[in-house]
């Protein structure tokens, strides 16, 4: 029996009907022929894990730059966290971890430096070109812009993967109709959701802009700290915060759990093709999901627009902006694949993509190499 028989016979004794097998994979854009001892979502989350993108994140923006201290989560640890959330929940709902590996490492390749704030001025870069979406940018990044195989253009990752980060750029190709997303997508989707909710707010309690009163003048903190302190008393702050984003991860995470199980026996989903035709079933109840956009607009208000975040977020967009003009005034002075990149597909589209892959660090070495040299 060679590996690729144990893993459809693994598969079939460990995932629900429902999951998506990989017996069952559409395949890759370009045909590769099975590997000896690793199955197609296996060896879709390491081409993820080996590539110049994946290992770029550790140094991009989540939501704090690192000229506010080493605490705080960059785009690569967020990510790590969002797939130790995602395999839990797919583990628990007897989901294909492997795929759900792979889309949660895959999630926010697509990131520019400096978070939101650099997407946004790509985004107003791109006007009339497109628009700039790091969802979309994701796409490119795996398709196109990777070049770590002689055979074929991007990683040529499996078509599952691929349309998962589609359905979460928005993009369907045309003619096509629109089904619900597998599981495994609707679950690093809730993970990625759970995460930033919980980790946002620790790592500003850690850094200072926030303090303990006020995440507690939150329902959703609140609720979480009075469970804390019936199981533990007499801890003080920090440990009270870190039993609290401990307590906020897990309740989502049984909440979610335990909803998707109600729904998908009501819904009596037997199948890949049931999922695809049915509303989408990973969604926190009604009432978590009444606190959690509580929290969110917390955040939203006190953490993501407050004046030293808004102060960073500002110089940092005015660096990629002026970067921006400069390289479309003159591609010549992009690196040699960027150029290849301006010819054809346009050059706005190639300053984009080569911005988009620079860390934060590199970003300010370039536009100071740009400005002064």
């Amino acid at each position: 029996m060679n590996e690729s028989d144990q893993t459809a016979e693994r598969e079939a004794a460990l995932l629900a009907p429902y999951a998506m097998h990989s017996a069952d994979t559409a395949g890759r854009v370009h045909s590769e022929p099975k590997h000896p001892y690793r199955g197609p979502y296996q060896r879709d989350r390491d081409r993820i894990l080996h590539s110049a993108a994946f290992r770029r994140l550790s140094h991009k923006t989540q939501v704090f730059t690192g000229e506010m201290g080493d605490y705080h989560r960059t785009r690569l640890t967020h990510t790590l966290e969002v797939a130790s959330i995602a395999r839990t929940l797919a583990r628990a709902l007897q989901l294909n971890e492997d795929l759900v590996e792979a889309l949660a490492f895959a999630h926010d390749i697509g990131h520019p430096p400096f978070g939101h704030s650099g997407e946004d001025v790509l985004d107003e870069c791109l006007r009339g070109e497109g628009g700039f979406n790091h969802n979309a940018q994701a796409l490119r990044i795996v398709e196109l812009l990777e070049t770590r195989y002689p055979e074929f253009p991007g990683l040529n990752l499996s078509r599952e993967v691929l349309e998962g980060q589609q359905q979460r750029a928005g993009k369907h190709a045309a003619g096509r109709v629109v089904t619900s997303p597998l599981l495994e997508v609707q679950v690093v989707d809730a993970a990625d959701s759970i995460a930033y909710d919980s980790h946002d707010a620790d790592d500003a309690l850690a850094i200072g802009l926030l303090d303990l009163r006020q995440l507690l003048d939150v329902p959703l903190w609140r609720e979480a700290a009075e469970r804390v302190r019936r199981l533990y008393a007499n801890l003080d702050d920090p440990q009270l915060s870190r039993a609290i984003v401990h307590e906020l991860i897990n309740w989502q995470v049984d909440d979610l759990v335990s909803g998707m199980r109600r729904a998908l026996s009501a819904l009596r989903v037997a199948s890949v093709a049931d999922v695809r035709r049915l509303p989408i079933v990973a969604a926190p109840s009604t009432e978590l999901a009444e606190k959690k956009r509580g929290l969110e607009s917390f955040l939203h208000d006190e953490v993501y627009r407050h004046p030293t975040v808004v102060v960073r977020r500002g110089a940092a967009q005015q660096v990629l902006r002026e970067m921006f003009e400069r390289f479309a005034a003159a591609p010549h002075r992009l690196p040699p694949k960027f150029e290849q990149l301006a010819a054809d597909h346009g050059v706005p589209r190639a300053v984009a993509d080569y911005i988009a892959g620079m860390t934060d660090r590199f970003a300010m070495d370039e536009h100071r190499r740009l400005t002064t040299g």
